[in-house]
């Protein structure tokens, strides 16, 4: 069987490019790894199917459905109860290394913003689209990603000012 040139591009994508797109999965996932695992996994499906279609730089594409995923998979889950444990939170992390506990800080207000918001600062400053490059991946207004910024950053310095004390 022979294999169609589109199939091996997008195998080379994924390839060259899921390190980074698992990365992003991860950052919007609020630091849970297996839950950036599935849903890159979901979003590389439907990738998929639309590959000969997709207009534009793929990975532009692919990281919009990964902000859009994740921001539907929040919805389900809000409609759903929450099982005690998941309540509890997260473990916090031990050690002496300050780079570690910076970046579990960091993860966990990312995990505290509403999943738009996170989705425009993991876009605008992890990925590092432009406001324009993060609206067009979004589907939103320039203003939108301006505004979302602004107040993700606000409520991210809050929150790191709780995680310190």
């Amino acid at each position: 069987m022979a294999v169609h040139a589109a199939d091996q591009d997008f195998e080379e994508f994924v390839v060259l490019r899921s390190q980074s797109l698992l990365r992003t999965a991860y950052l919007l996932c609020g630091g849970d790894r297996a839950a950036a695992e599935d849903l890159l996994q979901e979003v590389l499906e439907k990738v998929f199917v639309r590959w000969r279609r997709i207009k534009g730089p793929p990975e532009r594409y692919t990281r919009a459905a990964l902000a859009n995923a994740s921001a539907n998979r929040w919805r389900r889950r809000s409609r759903k109860p929450e099982a005690a444990w998941e309540q509890a939170g997260t473990p916090s992390v031990g050690g002496h290394e300050d780079a570690v506990v910076d970046q579990d800080a960091v993860l966990r207000a990312l995990a505290e913003l509403p999943p738009r918001m996170r989705a425009v600062l993991v876009l605008r400053y992890f990925d590092d689209l432009s406001e324009a490059q993060t609206a067009a991946a979004l589907g939103c207004a320039t203003g939108t990603v301006k505004s979302q910024t602004s107040r993700g950053l606000a409520r991210m310095r809050e929150l790191m000012v709780e995680v310190a004390r």
